[in-house]
């Protein structure tokens, strides 16, 4: 055979070599450009799951986020929801004074919901829910501990804190306003229904007073330096710390020290 023709066929044979290799290595790395895609949006995926989980809500100390029921038995989702911890300043007294750098608690939780008294319903407004870190995080601490000793008890109810900067919170705010809550030291807790209802009590009847004193003595070992009841609840603790006055007959009122 001469020569030039068998380089020829050679070539030929090499050339169809590529063709076939290529064609089957075609599907194949259409194939992995598919799999770099899809590794590709995953690593995507879960890059926008890590920065929300780092940058957007997070669940509060208690544990907020899940599921709970009310007192008819009906199953509601909590909300889960970030608290912007920041050391506070409580300026001047309770009656007078203001709040600075306020921490903003969660509208409800697993082992909390809170009442709005105006409009009687759930939750309260957040311009209703400031209060200083220090509150904020005993009051969570206390209603983390009550319900670890309750586990069958219904969630505990909250009413006022201060407004986002302390101040007047008067009857201009509904209702017969209150004459403290001034300064971020003050916060309202519904007393536990027989019921189990997730509201404010309309009487001392529905009040489940045995859960209601063991909550004031855990606020009071707590330190709070005041814890306000009703007259008719018949709820006591330490003279000085624990004071029956009016109008406190459906929540307990507990201020700590600033």
């Amino acid at each position: 055979m001469p020569l030039r023709m068998a380089r020829t066929l050679c070539i030929a044979g090499l050339a169809a070599v590529a063709v076939t290799a290529a064609l089957m290595i075609r599907p194949l790395l259409a194939g992995d450009q598919r799999h770099r895609v899809e590794v590709s949006q995953l690593g995507t995926s879960l890059t926008v799951a890590a920065r929300s989980r780092a940058s957007g809500r997070e669940r509060p100390r208690d544990g907020s986020a899940g599921r709970t029921r009310d007192g008819g038995g009906r199953e509601t989702k909590t909300t889960s929801v970030r608290i912007n911890w920041r050391r506070s300043v409580a300026v001047g007294l309770p009656e007078a004074g203001s709040l600075e750098r306020g921490v903003l608690l969660p509208p409800d939780g697993v082992h909390y919901f809170t009442w709005d008294p105006i409009r009687t319903r759930q939750p309260n407004r957040a311009s209703r829910r400031w209060g200083t870190d220090d509150l904020v995080r005993t009051t969570l601490r206390v209603i983390r501990a009550y319900a670890a000793a309750h586990p069958g008890a219904p969630r505990v109810g909250i009413g006022d804190l201060s407004r986002r900067h302390g101040g007047d919170f008067g009857p201009q705010f509904g209702g017969i306003g209150h004459a403290t809550h001034q300064n971020g030291l003050d916060i309202d807790v519904y007393y536990p229904l027989l019921s189990e209802a997730e509201r404010s009590p309309l009487s001392v009847d529905e009040v489940d007073l045995r859960l209601a004193q063991d909550l004031v003595d855990r606020f009071v070992r707590a330190g709070a330096v005041r814890v306000y009841v009703g007259p008719n609840t018949g709820l006591t603790g330490p003279p000085g710390v624990v004071q029956a006055i009016p109008n406190h007959d459906n929540h307990l009122h507990v201020r700590i020290a600033g």
